[in-house]
């Protein structure tokens, strides 16, 4: 079901356009803004940076290994999903890689940024995209499973971000979320990328309980290299020099290749079933409870 952003009236028909207010979003570059005060500028991101990692993420090990997860993730854990929706798409690079894994899903995808929303189109074939806040997603029990991988951490208000998922889903439906952990590695790279917070398992697992999902796995990931997480966090928080968020994704092709044959087997470790307790990042998925009778 769509909701209606201005009188909140939930409908079910072709097109945006409300049935009971008859107003529709705005377009902007061809796409649905549901929230456009936000679509070009805002305190979550800087929109300057999507040109440059939609060159990087092809080729980085992070990148490339986190889109490794997430699709054994979904296919793990939600092998009966009709339709997928990402929120935070950003330049697309994970939808993408979904589209192309599994065609038969309908997907959708949204970012706050509008500059986010028409990177993203460029990379995608059938996936329905849109400007949106999370905070405020105009549906209701209409997803399979929702994505937000690394966006929890740039939102002041995770815990309202996380009732409008729940709100979004389905009975039955999950959620797949990815954030950064530990705050001891709070560094510039945080502060440059706009982060909010670096989570602790518990913070995250505390909120997502709170809003009402019922935790099915969770694990750390990036876990082997968390000593050169550590270590390059601390050079560059002693650094005076110039800063660049993107030194950290430029690395030489022999180092990122021996990164991505370690997180690989980091994901092996996780297909196996265990629970790594530390690590850069955390990996949750959660589902939305079956309507009671």
């Amino acid at each position: 079901m769509k909701v209606c952003a201005l009188c909140g009236l939930s409908f079910d028909c072709a097109g945006w356009q409300c049935p009971g207010c008859r107003s529709e979003p705005e377009m902007i570059e061809n796409h649905p803004a549901f929230s456009p005060g936000l679509a070009r500028m805002n305190e979550g991101f800087d929109a300057d940076y999507f040109g440059e990692l939609s060159k990087l993420e092809a080729g980085n090990f992070w990148f490339r290994s986190r889109n490794d997860l997430i699709l054994y993730t979904l296919k793990r854990y939600f092998p009966q999903a009709e339709n997928f929706f990402e929120i935070g798409c950003g330049t697309g690079f994970v939808l993408a890689a979904i589209e192309k894994a599994f065609p038969h899903l309908l997907l959708f995808g949204s970012d706050i940024y509008s500059l986010g929303v028409s990177f993203a189109s460029k990379r995608m074939q059938n996936a329905l995209l849109f400007q949106m806040d999370a905070r405020s997603i105009p549906f209701e029990q209409e997803f399979d499973v929702i994505g937000a991988f690394d966006v929890l951490e740039h939102i002041h208000e995770d815990q309202l971000a996380l009732k409008q998922i729940w709100r979004a889903l389905k009975h039955g439906g999950g959620i797949i979320i990815t954030v950064p952990q530990h705050l001891f590695l709070w560094s510039k790279t945080d502060e440059a990328s706009c982060h909010v917070r670096r989570y602790s398992a518990k913070e995250l697992k505390e909120k997502v309980v709170r809003a009402g999902f019922e935790i099915v796995k969770m694990t750390s990931f990036v876990t082997l290299l968390l000593p050169f997480m550590m270590a390059s966090r601390h050079k560059k928080q002693k650094s005076d020099q110039d800063f660049d968020v993107f030194t950290e994704l430029r690395l030489n092709g022999t180092l990122n290749s021996i990164f991505e044959h370690i997180l690989d087997f980091e994901r092996l470790l996780i297909r196996l079933g265990v629970n790594l307790p530390a690590g850069g990042s955390l990996l949750l998925v959660a589902r939305k409870p079956m309507k009671q009778q």
